[in-house]
């Protein structure tokens, strides 16, 4: 991990420095594209992400594009054959830093996106997004602002719920969820749990992501990440110790829970354990009503994110994105910005695949179209009620969008996690340990 973080970093030193070289003088008028004898040449501009086709449904939305805007030729390019996005982040740095034509680029998560920013990879948007009277907050349910500066909109908007097996609820007599506590979700867990061995059956599954290792955190309004909007630790929270210490009375004292050891060692697949019916619920994000219209295996119904406490908002949910932006050597800098704008509002809605981060995307349209891309037996399956229900009452906590090092800070976090949950130090050591690892990236970057 320390070998690719340097390798990394040695990629986006070169990309910021030839990004440097670009024609920073450039304003957002200055794209004209001007052929000789003063007659406007198309423009041609790069899409570049890790999506393949089968993922994303690339070729029907840069053919919308195009068909809008005859004056310039978009052109998709997948940078992963298997659509893996880290894979597709390393071609996109090279790329950066080889010189080659980048125009717009998308980044798959916040800590990812903060790493290019710190880099040089992406133009600052806020001159184009002044001169068309944009107001990112306003316009989007997140605001990925970095120092004051925007230099991405959000494209796919991820927010988390709840997926529950509907016979397993049945068998246990319980009602589909409308607002609940995790101390709600617990005694769920306790209810859906049988057997014993192989086949046992768990009411619960936590990932060995760093998002479940802040179940509580998630859904605090100001600060639902491991450090603060001011790069301070936020480990040291009330918050944090409820989540650990719920993970592990359910996973190592009531067993209601699949233990983080069988996860780890069987290097177990979130998809896979909820369709095998190994667990009953499964807290994840919004992808997963795509994945089931192609895969469901029994009737899905879908609930709120739990809240840490009764007297929390209902609804209030972890939110992530794919941060799209222009890349800072373009040297057709309107005309990317200009398909960023469009993808990241009406775009989206042409795949047919994703949920939009827009405020003025129509919720009912865009699920009608995610499950009308589905296989009719899988479709079926989804509880299309108790998923509007639940979209409409979840609501975006403040997006963080950490320092550049981030990543660091994430695997120092998990670490300590591991640790805990697997019996080898108390939660006391745990929360000091990672408090004064995560400081100490922090001010070992800052010099």
């Amino acid at each position: 991990m320390k070998k690719s973080l340097l390798v990394l970093s040695g990629v986006l030193a070169i990309s910021a420095a030839l990004a440097g070289c670009g024609n920073k003088s450039e304003t957002p008028a200055a794209n004209s594209g001007n052929a000789a004898g003063g007659a406007k040449a198309p423009v041609t501009i790069k899409v570049q992400a890790w999506y393949t086709e089968a993922q994303g449904n690339w070729n029907a939305t840069v053919e919308a594009y195009n068909k809008l805007h005859p004056e310039v030729k978009v052109v998709y390019e997948s940078m992963s054959e298997k659509g893996d996005s880290q894979e597709g982040m390393k071609k996109l740095d090279l790329l950066a830093a080889s010189g080659e034509q980048m125009d717009v680029v998308m980044y798959s998560s916040a800590s990812d996106f903060a790493q290019r920013v710190g880099a040089g990879i992406l133009e600052p948007l806020d001159e184009y997004l002044k001169k068309d009277g944009i107001v990112v907050k306003d316009e989007y349910k997140l605001d990925p602002v970095v120092n004051g500066k925007y230099y991405a909109l959000p494209g796919k908007m991820i927010e988390w719920f709840v997926l529950l097996n509907k016979d397993k609820l049945d068998e246990a007599k319980l009602p589909v969820p409308t607002e609940w506590t995790w101390d709600q979700y617990a005694e769920y867990a306790k209810k859906m749990t049988k057997g014993e061995g192989a086949a046992k059956q768990y009411g619960s599954y936590f990932h060995n992501w760093k998002d479940y290792a802040l179940l509580a955190l998630n859904n605090d309004m100001e600060n639902p990440y491991l450090v603060k909007s001011d790069g301070t630790q936020n480990i040291d929270n009330p918050k944090v110790r409820y989540s650990l210490d719920l993970r592990n009375k359910m996973e190592n004292v009531d067993k209601t829970s699949v233990p983080y050891f069988e996860v780890v060692s069987q290097k177990m697949a979130y998809r896979d354990v909820f369709y095998a019916g190994k667990t009953a619920m499964l807290a994840t994000g919004n992808w997963m009503v795509g994945e089931l219209s192609q895969n469901a295996k029994f009737k899905t119904v879908f609930a709120p994110y739990p809240k840490s406490d009764a007297t929390a908002e209902n609804g209030l949910t972890e939110v992530g994105a794919d941060f799209m932006g222009v890349a800072a050597n373009s040297k057709n800098k309107q005309a990317a910005y200009d398909f960023v704008k469009w993808y990241t509002t009406e775009g989206i809605q042409t795949q047919g695949l994703f949920f939009s981060g827009w405020k003025k995307a129509d919720i009912n349209k865009n699920v009608d179209a995610i499950l009308k891309s589905g296989k009719p037996e899988q479709v079926a399956m989804i509880d299309k009620d108790s998923l509007l229900a639940t979209l409409k009452v979840n609501k975006a906590t403040k997006l963080v969008v950490p320092p550049t090092y981030a990543l660091q800070q994430e695997k120092e976090y998990l670490t300590q996690v591991e640790l805990f949950l697997t019996g080898k130090q108390d939660l006391e050591k745990t929360i000091q340990t990672a408090k004064t690892k995560i400081e100490d990236i922090r001010k070992s970057n800052a010099k």
